[in-house]
């Protein structure tokens, strides 16, 4: 199907629009899956945070008839979320509560499987979902790479897919309809203006990197190092080390980082679980909050007290409020209108200014 210039904007501000009134009712998800948990205030707070979710029109437009797909009524339909990592992390906890939360209001029959970080248990969790009649897919896939298995069954179905957080190497519009995540790059670039402020562009730095084998980390690596060398040539990344996306990892890589580099003036912690374990290596090792500057992604509202109580510098958010999104984009894609291949998620950010008065948005 060819579309002309007019038609691709009409129809990306009808998908736009679209959007922005379902994520204008969306409800606000809790920090754990018993959604009746949150106080009233706290509720307020998510749902004014769900508000701000997507940016931009989603980029070059998937059509169900270019998928291959058949129509269907989501409300009748049943859907199937994959979550890859252990949900011990805030991040998981509030994007599987975010789906949960939109399937409910919506009154979609979501079957859930969670991986537990074992990359060969998520891909038989997605066959195991197809097979028990899942008509869409939502995958927070743990790696970007080994997913044919899984593409090859839902093609053979005609089952759409919608990635979330993390890319897979597969083609839009083919293999999946589309990708609803942060721009990584953007974040680390953020990531580093927060970290040049704070060091005054001046001394050694050192990354705490996410796990290998992801868009993720490999996006965010680039973009702090890019804008370092643009913005800050005195600023050295004289350590790298992968933290695995975990607290207790983070500590241990920042302890042995404290013995070898001494020296350190600030540490780049890719996820805020990572950064928190760097907190606690430095106070064990008798640091002071401020002794070493520590910028970090994700936005959980403990990394966001650490900015409260001095020992985190900044914080980018990276949003995992993906249900309304998520769920706006197959009720949308299953109705033959088109969506974006490439959805990008609102992010915050928080700092020494706001960090206090915005800590209840912090998931």
């Amino acid at each position: 199907m060819r579309m002309t210039s007019h038609s691709r904007k009409l129809t990306r501000n009808v998908l736009t629009v679209g959007l922005a009134l379902s994520l204008a009712l969306a409800a606000g998800c809790s920090k754990s899956e018993d959604d009746g948990s949150d106080s009233n205030s706290s509720k307020s707070s998510n749902e004014e945070a769900n508000k701000q979710v997507a940016e931009g029109d989603g980029g070059k437009p998937c059509l169900i008839d270019d998928y291959g797909a058949k129509k269907l009524d989501l409300k009748k339909a049943t859907v199937g979320f994959s979550q890859s990592e252990k949900e011990a992390n805030p991040f998981r906890i509030a994007e599987t509560a975010s789906i949960k939360a939109e399937a409910r209001k919506r009154g979609v029959k979501l079957l859930t499987a969670n991986a537990q970080s074992q990359f060969s248990k998520q891909i038989s969790d997605v066959q195991d979902l197809i097979a028990k009649g899942a008509d869409l897919l939502v995958i927070a896939p743990l790696n970007s790479d080994g997913w044919e298995p899984v593409l090859r069954s839902a093609r053979a179905k005609k089952i759409p897919i919608v990635t979330v957080d993390r890319k897979i190497n597969a083609k839009p519009c083919q293999d999946y309809v589309s990708f609803i995540g942060s721009d990584f790059v953007k974040q680390g670039e953020r990531a580093a203006d927060e970290l040049v402020k704070a060091t005054k562009g001046k001394g050694d730095v050192a990354i705490l990197l996410g796990t290998a084998g992801n868009n993720v980390t490999t996006q965010r690596t680039k973009g702090f190092e890019d804008r370092i060398k643009e913005k800050a040539p005195d600023l050295k990344v004289v350590f790298k080390q992968t933290g695995e996306f975990t607290r207790e990892k983070g500590q241990s890589v920042t302890e042995n980082l404290i013995q070898s580099k001494p020296g350190i003036k600030g540490i780049y912690a890719e996820n805020d679980e990572m950064g928190l374990g760097a907190v606690n290596a430095l106070k064990s090792a008798g640091k002071k909050p401020g002794d070493v500057k520590i910028v970090t992604v994700d936005g959980t509202r403990k990394a966001v007290q650490g900015i409260v109580d001095g020992w985190i510098s900044g914080v980018i958010e990276s949003n995992p409020r993906f249900g309304p999104l998520a769920f706006a984009t197959f009720d949308t894609f299953t109705q033959g209108k088109p969506v974006g291949q490439d959805i990008v998620i609102k992010d915050s950010q928080y700092t020494s200014q706001n960090a206090k008065s915005d800590l209840s948005k912090a998931y």
